[in-house]
């Protein structure tokens, strides 16, 4: 921290610190049979570009009375003293007050002026017992805006009093002073203690103090509650817990139209990165039975392939990793909570579980991290007849014949190894395939599919799908036209597998009720660089963000930094873990054998001078770190780095736990 700001608020010595809080929690004591102040509604302070709300008025009138205001004029020549505002109008915020008043004492007064003085000392007391924080400010003064944008990015709500736009602000500050023995504003109490101004105010906040004093006796249930778990939620939930802090996971998926759901994860692990790449696994194994002949391996009998065993052990490994993601969560005592999470006012959100009962929950701060599902055509029988990746890894058949409608990856990726199991596959493409990709890659990829048995149907979009046939799997009819003329073609398939995108889950959980803007065309968030939304005390990962990368290590790094910006950093020593290679996990091979530690220089910026990793591809991955420590790699280089998911080596870019810790490294879940 700079020194001290003129202007920024009296410099308090250790003593005098301690002496001020004792004269205030004595006073409080005092005074709590006197006249209370009368109550003025919370008001949370947002970055003055966008203050919608109106800072807290000065003291006037009893307890059952509104505090009204308007701002005074300074005379010609004052230095010093508030620039001409409009009455009512408070940093660009409307205030309705009757015209002609100003805040004052009101009647019945003391008989004298000690007692006037004793009696504002016992509200202002009151006050100060009653609140969370008070903030005795001046709305011209940038000392005062830079401790209400603090308190407004940890998303705390404030009683802020401006003292000149009070008739009786500087008998106020007279009596701030004797309290606290500080002439200046802004003037800050936390929980009833004093914090002081401005630059005290920052250096509690730099040393963690001030965040630790916010927790003293908070008015809301949850210091945070996460909405969505999957990798981003997860990750930022148990970040949150490590540093202390009181957690909520809200969770909960809505079936799909086709009546699939699925446990604590998110899409990833679910239905998405795991089973899809155990999946591939199963289609390269029946390649490598083709090659081994050429090895040697000699078989006679038939090879075939069954749909059921595979998807039976993939959703029995997918159910474990929702187990170990629920321990987890235990044993850093998050609460997790099975339900549909809505907000329904400014730091309270609805919980409603399967059976429909609905609870309520408050929170200082929200993570949104609920992710995405598969867009639908919007044609006739595509939510009756069709599927997409949410049905598809543990559908309980297997599907026959199947057209994949979509060029994204999802799309490749689902065509390449169904056509791998042996079944006859076609791609129904509207332009191009993977858009947004390097198109000399994309068409190496489509020729390459094309010569190993996939179809393509290329400019051809569906415009309606009919059931000819029930069954497991059952008949389809697909009509679909030219999206360059008017020919129309039909196909009949056993499966049709839509995947032409994903919508952000954002329009239905009352988003709207506490001001947080979406994209309305994509239902994606804009945030800034911190991840904070347009509403000061939430913010949002993963998947939903506007213009960021939908790739999984990218929201668990995101979740994870998110936790320590809001809570405090951690610490970065010498790191190590086992790690469950996924190509061994339905296979049965063991788990926590595999091993991968490196070695810093804690003396040289952690720089990595041992890499170490047992495990499948050892080779292949130590030869790109090995290229990496030669170029200086070190600690904070391998954290700021996205890991490629699922491999082996991205353990190495979330690596925790030091040796010297002696905590456990056994692994229970992705991510």
């Amino acid at each position: 921290m700079r020194g001290a700001v003129p202007g920024a608020g009296a410099e308090l010595g250790a003593g005098a610190g301690r002496a001020a809080a004792s004269r205030i929690r004595a006073g409080v004591e005092r005074g709590q049979q006197g006249q209370r102040l009368p109550h003025l509604s919370p008001v949370l302070v947002p970055p003055p570009s966008a203050f919608p709300f109106v800072s807290g008025p000065g003291l006037a009138g009893s307890e059952s009375e509104i505090l009204e205001q308007s701002p005074k004029s300074p005379g010609p020549g004052k230095a010093g003293d508030a620039p001409n505002r409009r009455p009512g109008h408070i940093l660009g915020a409307r205030v309705e007050s009757p015209p002609g008043r100003r805040a004052r004492l009101a009647s019945p007064r003391p008989s004298s002026s000690s007692e006037a003085r004793e009696e504002l000392r016992r509200r202002l007391l009151g006050l100060i017992e009653r609140s969370r924080v008070v903030i005795f400010s001046k709305s011209y003064c940038p000392h005062s805006t830079r401790v209400k944008e603090l308190f407004s990015s940890l998303g705390v709500e404030c009683y802020v009093l401006e003292l000149d736009q009070a008739d009786d602000g500087a008998k106020i500050q007279e009596v701030l002073l004797e309290i606290t023995n500080q002439k200046t504003v802004p003037n800050i109490f936390v929980n009833k203690v004093h914090v002081g101004g401005c630059d005290q105010t920052f250096q509690a906040y730099q040393s963690g103090s001030l965040q630790k004093l916010l927790q003293e006796d908070s008015a809301y249930d949850y210091d945070l509650i996460v909405i969505g778990g999957g990798s981003g939620g997860l990750s930022c939930a148990k970040e949150a817990a490590i540093l202390g802090k009181k957690v909520m996971v809200l969770d909960f998926v809505v079936p799909s139209p086709q009546g699939t759901s699925w446990g604590l994860g998110g899409t990833c692990v679910n239905v998405g990165c795991i089973p899809k790449k155990l999946m591939h696994q199963a289609a390269l194994l029946g390649q490598a039975l083709h090659d081994s002949r050429k090895f040697g391996w000699e078989y006679n009998q038939q090879v075939k392939h069954s749909w059921e065993t595979m998807t039976k052990a993939i959703q029995n490994h997918i159910r474990s990793l929702n187990f170990g993601y629920g321990l987890s969560l235990r044993e850093k005592a998050v609460a997790y909570v099975n339900s549909y999470g809505e907000f329904v006012e400014h730091h309270k959100i609805k919980a409603t579980n399967k059976k429909g009962q609905e609870t309520y929950y408050t929170a200082a701060q929200f993570v949104i991290a609920t992710g995405e599902r598969p867009r639908y055509l919007g044609i006739q029988g595509d939510k009756e007849y069709c599927i997409t990746s949410d049905d598809l890894f543990s559908l309980p058949y297997c599907p026959g014949k199947t057209l994949v409608v979509g060029a994204s990856y999802v799309a490749l990726e689902c065509a390449g190894f169904l056509a791998g199991f042996g079944l006859d596959v076609t791609v129904m493409v509207r332009s191009i395939l993977l858009r947004g990709f390097d198109q000399e890659m994309a068409e190496k990829v489509g020729s390459y599919m094309e010569q190993h048995g996939v179809k393509f149907l290329w400019k051809f979009i569906p415009v309606m799908v009919q059931q000819l046939e029930k069954g497991s799997p059952g008949k389809l009819k697909v009509l679909a036209k030219s999206t360059e003329g008017t020919e129309t073609i039909e196909g009949v398939y056993n499966t049709v597998l839509l995947a032409i995108g994903r919508d952000s889950c954002t329009r239905k959980i009352g988003l709207e009720k506490i001001g947080v803007k979406i994209n309305e065309k994509s239902g994606k968030i804009p945030v800034n660089d911190v991840e904070q939304t347009n509403v000061p005390y939430v913010y949002a990962v993963g998947d939903i963000l506007e213009g960021k990368p939908e790739l999984t290590p990218v929201a668990i790094q995101s979740g994870k930094l998110l936790a320590r910006r809001l809570f405090g950093a951690s610490l970065e020593k010498i790191y190590h873990t086992l790690f469950w290679p996924l190509e061994w996990t339905v296979a049965g091979r063991e788990n926590n054998t595999c091993y991968a530690k490196i070695i810093c220089n804690k003396f040289d910026h952690n720089r990595v001078i041992g890499f170490h990793i047992l495990g499948p591809n050892a080779g292949e991955v130590t030869q790109g770190f090995a290229a990496a420590m030669k170029c200086g790699l070190t600690k904070q280089l391998l954290d700021d780095t996205i890991g490629i998911h699922p491999t082996c080596g991205e353990v190495f870019m979330t690596l925790e736990i030091t040796k010297s810790s002696g905590l456990d490294i056994t692994q229970k879940g992705c991510g």
